[in-house]
């Protein structure tokens, strides 16, 4: 079946149509946060096969031959590649209903020029079609061929950022490619690899992390390297916000707790993390930096397969914690001091879209529109029924057009086609609003809006 991405896939109405092809569809992507190897876009990396970048790594695909009944030989296993791309093409011809049928065949369509429905039957041909056609690409023709302005990396404070100073000194490179700074191992001092952590960023820093204050010099110094590097974003997988009050001397006799090895309790856990988290928070505000809160992920339920595979191979779920009142103390104790930083709000789970929005507009201001931001459908989220209750959520408790748009949040060089699917669910939700009678049939108005969420508001807000 020929054309199933078509010029105008998800878009059903005149207006819809107009949205996209008008004013959403030409515009260039700011990712603002990936997690894209940036020693691969130094490199310029080639890859072996339609494999090796589409396949290897991908957890969203992974999920879903597990649950087709692949065994995990073809996903994480060493079977050969045309085998675990069979497995793939048979699976996404019945993955109707989940968003990767459309990013797989948007993909085929936007980098391949295939038009051809993934399948068994049309596996060996699209194969060899991708194969041949990957010998003339690499990362940065992918980044290229996507209209990519900006992309942000994840971090962590330790790296020595040597790829995006390499990339930086490259005049051929014309995607801006900047580190965010992504502190949770120095916040996760429950977790047993917080000292070995701590050991490798006082070497980095060049002096011992003995005391509260000499780790707070150490943070202080790496946000300033991060900066001078071009970063003007942080990162915080705040999978549950863990925030209690504690004065300097609560968390500094803590933090010393923690070095000689000795328990904590959960309350000693949550100011520590309380205080850093308010602590960052200022000197991000000082720095004019976006901070980034990522909340809701419930990681590495199968402690069988995390055994096996270790993180980030698929074993994640939304999780249903309780965050609002946690969240709002932090909030509100950096903003008691005028230094609450722009700031972004992801929730993963669907049930807190309404809670979250309606905490952040308590703590909008400064004269920065759209200040507190309430953050991109992502992960679980990233589909269309996630994106059209994000707008209509959005819409009716803050303001939809200050919204700074959509992400990858991956770790593949395909995934670009992503913005274009959010483009074209944005525009076919605005033009369904217009059909309703809820939104005015002004192309001038919604064309503005609509390049501002696609663009222009995250240009302006993180003014990289």
């Amino acid at each position: 079946m020929a054309n199933f991405i078509n010029e105008d896939f998800l878009l059903n109405s005149d207006v819809a149509k107009k949205l996209y092809h008008l004013h959403a569809k030409a515009l260039p992507i700011i990712d603002y946060h990936c997690h894209l190897d940036p020693r691969s876009i130094y490199e310029d990396t080639k890859f072996k096969n339609i494999v090796d970048v589409w396949l290897s790594g991908d957890h969203y695909k992974w999920r879903l031959l597990r649950a087709n009944g692949v065994s995990e030989e073809y996903i994480t296993g060493n079977r050969p590649d045309y085998e675990k791309f069979l497995k793939w093409a048979e699976t996404v011809e019945i993955l109707i209903g989940n968003p990767l049928y459309h990013w797989t065949h948007m993909e085929l369509k936007r980098f391949f020029g295939i038009d051809s429905l993934l399948s068994r039957d049309t596996a060996e041909e699209i194969y060899a079609l991708v194969n041949k056609k990957l010998e003339n690409f690499s990362a940065r023709r992918l980044i290229e061929m996507s209209n990519v302005e900006a992309i942000c990396t994840t971090d962590d404070p330790i790296d020595t950022l040597q790829w995006h100073e390499l990339i930086r000194k490259d005049s051929s490179m014309k995607t801006k490619v900047l580190p965010a700074f992504r502190p949770d191992k120095g916040l996760n001092i429950e977790l047993p690899d917080f000292l070995g952590w701590i050991a490798k960023l006082a070497e980095v820093v060049g002096f011992p992390l003995d005391s509260l204050t000499a780790f707070e010099q150490a943070m202080e110094s790496r946000v300033e390297f991060f900066h001078s590097h071009g970063c003007r974003l942080s990162d915080h997988a705040l999978d549950f916000v863990n925030y209690e009050k504690a004065s300097r001397d609560e968390a500094a006799f803590i933090f010393e707790r923690a070095l000689r090895k000795e328990s904590l309790s959960r309350s000693e856990i949550k100011k520590y993390k309380g205080y850093v988290l308010v602590f960052l928070g200022k000197l991000y505000h000082r720095y004019g930096w976006v901070q980034q809160y990522h909340i809701g992920a419930l990681r590495n339920v199968s402690t069988r397969m995390y055994n096996v595979l270790g993180p980030d191979t698929g074993y994640d779920m939304i999780n249903d914690i309780s965050f609002a009142v946690p969240l709002s103390q932090l909030l509100d104790h950096l903003d008691q001091t005028n230094e609450l930083p722009k700031t972004i709000i992801y929730t993963l789970n669907p049930r807190d879209f309404e809670s979250a929005i309606t905490m952040i507009q308590a703590f909008q201001g400064e004269q920065v529109p759209g200040k507190i931001q309430f953050g991109a459908p992502w992960w679980f989220l990233d589909n269309i029924d996630g994106m059209e209750k994000h707008f209509k959520a959005l819409g009716n408790n803050g303001l939809l057009a200050r919204f700074v748009g959509m992400l990858t949040d991956s770790r593949s060089f395909l995934s670009y086609p992503r913005h274009e699917y959010f483009r074209r669910i944005l525009c076919n939700f605005m033009g369904e609003q217009v059909k309703l009678g809820l939104f005015p049939s002004d192309e001038a108005l919604l064309g503005r809006i609509v390049e501002d969420i696609c663009y222009y508001n995250a240009k302006r807000y993180f003014d990289f």
